[in-house]
C-alpha cells in the first residue's frame, strides 16, 4: 500500500497550524498558536536575510486610492484579480494587489542622488486578491496574502547584479529551508496577454534577465504568456510531493513603473536619470512558502523552524521539576521547548506524540541525579547521554546554524 502524499491541508489541521471559518470567508485563513510560531521565524529570518544584503525595511498601507493603480497600470491590466472600489466621501479606495506602486512612491518622496543606489527597499507587507472560489486552497491560493517583497531602485549598470544578487539570496534560503527548485523560468509575454506597451522596454528588460540567468549559471526554460503584465521575470519553480509545480520566488527587471511615476535621480553629471526598478521576492507568499514547507518535510520542520524544538520527557513524577528546570533553561536560551509528563501517557506513548519534535530529552532517576538527559533525535538518533548544560548549548548552536542537520 503506497504511503500517503503529504497534503499541507490535512497535515496543518492535524498539526494545529492554521484552520478556516465559513464566518470569516473562504481563502482567508487563521493561524493557530503553532503555525504562528512557523510564520514569525520565517518572517524574522527574511527581515534578518534582507537586512545583511542591504535591504531598508519599510511598512507601507494596504489601501491606496485608486489613482494609484491607474498610474501604475494595475486598474487597466490587472483589474479582474483586484477588489471593488470602496468609496471614502469623494474618494475610492483599493484593497492593494500588489507593493510595488507604495514602494515607487516610498522612492520619489523625495530628490535622490546616484550616491545613495542601489536603494533596497523591502517590506513584509499584505495585498488583496480576488481570487475566485474555485481556486482557492489551504494556504497556496489565498484572498489575503502576506508577501515578502522588496524593490531595488539602481542605475541601468547596476540591474543586473541586483538581480543575481536576488538569486543567491534565494538559493541560500532554499538551502536552508531544506526545499528546492525544480527549475527556473524566464516568464515571456504571450499572445493575447494584457500587457503594457512598449517593445523597446521589453526587449531591454528580457535581455538583462538573460544575462543574469546566464552569469549566475542557472539552467532555465523560456516560457511565453507568463510574465508579469508590466515586464518579464524570473520564475524559481517549485513542486509538490505530487508533482504539481507552481512559483514561489521570482525576479523581475521592470523600466514601465519608474517612467509611470515619474521617478528619478541626480546622477554624477548633475542631470535627472531615471533609475531602473527590480522587483524580487526571497520566499514569494508566506502562506505559499508554508504550505510548501509543510509537505516539503511532512511536517517535521527544521529544528530551527519547528514550532516546538525540545521536549522533555521526565520517566516519572519524581523527575517532573528537573524537567521543568530544563525547560526553563532552554527558554532562556531561547529554544521553543516544553515538557510532556507522566500525565499525558506512557513514555513510549509521549515518545511518539512527539514524533515531530526535532529534540527529546528524557530524564530518568539516574539523569535527574547528575544533571543529564538522554538524547533522542527526530528520527530515531541516540547521540547518548550529556550533561543538561552541553546539551542545551549543541541545540542553540544548530538552531542557530539554521539548515536542516540536527547533530554535528
Amino acid at each position: 500500500m503506497n504511503e500517503q502524499i503529504p497534503d499541507h491541508r490535512r497535515l496543518g489541521r492535524e498539526l494545529g497550524l492554521f484552520g478556516t471559518d465559513p464566518l470569516i470567508g473562504a481563502g482567508l485563513p487563521y493561524w493557530l498558536p503553532d503555525g504562528a510560531v512557523v510564520r514569525h521565524t520565517l518572517e524574522e529570518y527574511i527581515r534578518e536575510a534582507e537586512r545583511l544584503a542591504g535591504y531598508r525595511h519599510v511598512y507601507s498601507p494596504v489601501l491606496g486610492k485608486r489613482e494609484l493603480y491607474e498610474i501604475s497600470g494595475h486598474w487597466d491590466h490587472y483589474s479582474d484579480d483586484m477588489y471593488p472600489p470602496m468609496r471614502l466621501g469623494a474618494e475610492e479606495v483599493v484593497l492593494r494587489p500588489s507593493l510595488c506602486p507604495h514602494h515607487a512612491l516610498i522612492y520619489r518622496s523625495r530628490s535622490r542622488s546616484y550616491r545613495e543606489l542601489p536603494l533596497r527597499i523591502a517590506e513584509v507587507g499584505s495585498m488583496h486578491r480576488a481570487e475566485l472560489s474555485g481556486v482557492l486552497g489551504g494556504l497556496t491560493r489565498v484572498r489575503a496574502i502576506q508577501l515578502n517583497d522588496a524593490h531595488v531602485f539602481c542605475t541601468l549598470d547596476q540591474a543586473v547584479e541586483e538581480a543575481r544578487a536576488a538569486l543567491e539570496l534565494i538559493a541560500r534560503a532554499y538551502a536552508d529551508l531544506g526545499i528546492e527548485a525544480v527549475r527556473h523560468r524566464l516568464s515571456l509575454p504571450g499572445e493575447g496577454g494584457k500587457y503594457v506597451a512598449g517593445p523597446e522596454l521589453w526587449r531591454r528588460a528580457t535581455g538583462l534577465l538573460r544575462q543574469v540567468l546566464e552569469e549566475s549559471g542557472v539552467a532555465y526554460e523560456e516560457a511565453e504568456g507568463e510574465a508579469a503584465f508590466y515586464g518579464p521575470k524570473i520564475d524559481v519553480q517549485i513542486a509538490d510531493p505530487a508533482g504539481r509545480e507552481s512559483t514561489l520566488s521570482t525576479v523581475q527587471i521592470d523600466f514601465h513603473q519608474p517612467a509611470r511615476f515619474d521617478l528619478q535621480y541626480i546622477g554624477a553629471d548633475g542631470a535627472r536619470h531615471r533609475p531602473v526598478m527590480v522587483h524580487r521576492s526571497i520566499i514569494g507568499s508566506v502562506e505559499r512558502a508554508v504550505a510548501h514547507l509543510i509537505e516539503a518535510h511532512a511536517g517535521a520542520f527544521p529544528a530551527w523552524l519547528a514550532p516546538v524544538q525540545l521536549v522533555v520527557l521526565p520517566v516519572s513524577d519524581e523527575q517532573r521539576e528537573q524537567a521543568a528546570r530544563v525547560v526553563r533553561e532552554a527558554v532562556a536560551l531561547g529554544l521553543r521547548a516544553e515538557a510532556a509528563g507522566p500525565a499525558e501517557g506512557t513514555l513510549g506513548a509521549r515518545i511518539r506524540a512527539a514524533r515531530l519534535v526535532p529534540y527529546q530529552a528524557v530524564i530518568g532517576a539516574r539523569e535527574a541525579g547528575a544533571g543529564r538527559a538522554a538524547v533522542r533525535l527526530r528520527g530515531g538518533g541516540r547521540p547518548g547521554e550529556l550533561p543538561v548544560p552541553e546539551l542545551l548549548d549543541r541545540i542553540a548552536g544548530r538552531v542557530r546554524a539554521r539548515g536542516t542537520a540536527l547533530w554535528e
